[in-house]
């Protein structure tokens, strides 16, 4: 099953059990789906929806730390219960160890030196982990091990 059929049948699922918080959280993630294949006028596959799903997963990290620094508790929240509703559709996330192995293996392959050789680094191991791993914390590793 594709991972927008899974969505949709996840959605009505929730619409069945009245879970009204989480269909609004898959609502907004179909409405973004559905968004980005008019703007571009594709059909997403199963990548290009684990794109859009880390993207508003940044956003709801984004917004959490701004609605705790404003001490709105109640907003931060529901974004938390969004992020959590959201990760159920990404692949099983890598390991520590398992980014440190990719990470020393794709330095190898690019020979990167230094910090200068980041952006190589960042665009050789992107489609190694889309999906499995949060992007900044690899440019976290990437700027330690490099640096």
């Amino acid at each position: 099953m594709s991972l927008k059929a899974q969505i949709s049948e996840d959605m009505k699922n929730a619409m069945r059990a009245k879970d009204s918080a989480r269909l609004g959280a898959i609502r907004l993630l179909q409405a973004a789906i559905k968004q980005r294949e008019v703007d571009e006028r594709i059909e997403l596959n199963d990548t290009d929806v684990i794109a859009v799903i880390e993207k508003m997963l940044k956003q709801r990290r984004d917004s959490i730390a701004a609605y705790e620094s404003a001490n709105r508790q109640d907003l931060a929240d529901v974004e938390k219960f969004e992020i959590t509703v959201l990760q159920t559709y990404l692949p099983q996330q890598l390991t520590e160890d398992e980014l440190n192995l990719i990470l020393e293996k794709v330095v190898v392959e690019t020979s990167a030196a230094g910090i200068k050789d980041m952006s190589k680094v960042m665009a050789a191991i992107k489609p190694l982990v889309i999906g499995r791993a949060d992007m900044g914390k690899i440019s976290g590793l990437i700027k330690t091990r490099l640096g």
